[in-house]
């Protein structure tokens, strides 16, 4: 299958109840080469952006704050270190706002030793590439690349430094749709091990209609491959409750990808008809999570890719990835997206050994994840949709969260 290379859909419904268009900002700008990080010159303040300092990192660079908010009481912080989203605070049905993201009060929380040793990769941009690559290899031209194995015999997220590791440049801009903050990463020739040089992209827009939008664009030297997503984990009752398996969850998909002991596809895709991974209708996300099934005992719970449903199997249209509703607040939580999978994680390795935002120890579950995604280990699938850009084509991709309430599940459909 040739590689599938992402271009915006203007105008186009991307979810049951609403439809979004927005331009790219920032798209006629050049890419920037800089790996030193840090902040562009800015020489006004933006409407809906506030910036101010996160802390320093060990070796003295500085870490920025994007404070984005909109006039409907949605507010995020993003910083230059991961491009992680630390906070993302959003209004209940009855207008009460929390904070629905996990995360820390400040940078010494994601660089400690049990953070890294933990390493749920809590808000971060994933790359080079997101999810796992089998033994830490895949062949590419004839030859054979190797990769950290930094997930017992696999590549996970893009090894022992990914993307979630370094420090990105920022612009904040503000637009008619709304405000953000565009960062940007260059990743060296044979960093981790691929191939190439990678001009990364990554753009956050908070719209005025409640939802973030996430551009991804890339473009490289060399033929490498390119799988980027963004690991926010989400509680819609507030970050810091115990337990997401209340959640009722709504994944677009027919079949997923069955994995092995270690995580990794075996190349198959299934039916989720009768099995526990089924999630075409709304259902509590700890509704099976304890079946007795050979995918959950491999995962601890769930960790797979689900393959998106599209009318056309090669189409590039943003579709409806997910839909989350949360019943004591009534928020919903949508994801759209034109990537052809989704990896929902139910937090099974959350396990109380991280202190997070106001002194919260995060338990066992009380997170999810759904990461936007080509599939894992697709180097190493030839009929898996192909991650691999090659120069002169250009990496283009987006996701849409979008915020809202509900009454019940049944608004959900």
């Amino acid at each position: 299958m040739p590689r599938i290379i992402h271009h915006r859909q203007h105008g186009q419904c991307l979810l049951l109840s609403a439809c979004l268009a927005a331009a790219l900002p920032g798209s006629a700008m050049a890419d920037d080469t800089s790996n030193q990080g840090g902040s562009a010159p800015q020489t006004a303040s933006l409407e809906g952006v506030e910036k101010s300092s996160f802390g320093k990192m060990p070796d003295g660079r500085q870490v920025d704050v994007y404070r984005i908010s909109n006039d409907n009481g949605i507010e995020m912080r993003v910083i230059t270190y991961g491009g992680i989203i630390v906070s993302l605070r959003t209004p209940d049905a009855q207008g009460n706002v929390d904070d629905i993201v996990l995360g820390f009060d400040s940078l010494d929380g994601y660089l400690s030793d049990t953070y890294q040793q933990v390493n749920p990769y809590f808000g971060a941009l994933i790359g080079r590439y997101g999810n796992r690559i089998a033994n830490g290899q895949f062949r590419l031209n004839d030859e054979t690349h190797e990769l950290a194995t930094n997930d017992g015999d696999n590549h996970l997220h893009g090894g022992d430094k990914g993307f979630n590791q370094r420090l990105w440049q920022a612009e904040p801009f503000s637009n008619a749709q709304g405000a953000g903050v565009i960062l940007r990463y260059t990743s060296a020739d044979g960093e981790e091990g691929y191939p190439g040089r990678l001009k990364t992209r990554v753009t956050y827009t908070l719209t005025d209609d409640d939802a973030l939008e996430i551009d991804y664009h890339a473009t490289t030297t060399e033929a490498t491959p390119v799988n980027l997503t963004q690991h926010s984990y989400f509680n819609l009752n507030g970050e810091g409750n115990d337990s997401i398996l209340d959640h009722r969850l709504l994944i677009n998909a027919e079949a997923f990808t069955p994995i092995d002991e270690s995580l990794i596809p075996t190349g198959e895709i299934r039916p989720v008809a009768g099995t526990p991974l089924d999630f075409t209708e709304p259902t509590p996300i700890g509704a099976r999570i304890e079946a007795d099934n050979q995918q959950l005992e491999f995962a601890k719970g769930y960790d797979h890719n689900f393959v998106l449903k599209r009318e056309a199997p090669q189409s590039e249209a943003l579709v409806l990835a997910a839909r989350v509703w949360e019943p004591d607040t009534g928020r919903v939580l949508e994801v759209a997206t034109n990537e052809p999978g989704i990896q929902f994680y139910s937090g099974n390795f959350l396990a109380g050994k991280l202190t997070g935002k106001g002194g919260q120890a995060y338990a066992h579950r009380s997170g999810f994840a759904l990461e936007t995604q080509h599939f894992p280990d697709s180097p190493n699938h030839p009929d898996f949709p192909s991650t691999i850009l090659r120069p002169g084509e250009t990496y283009q991709s987006q996701t849409v969260y979008r915020f809202s309430t509900a009454e019940s599940p049944d608004e959900m459909k």
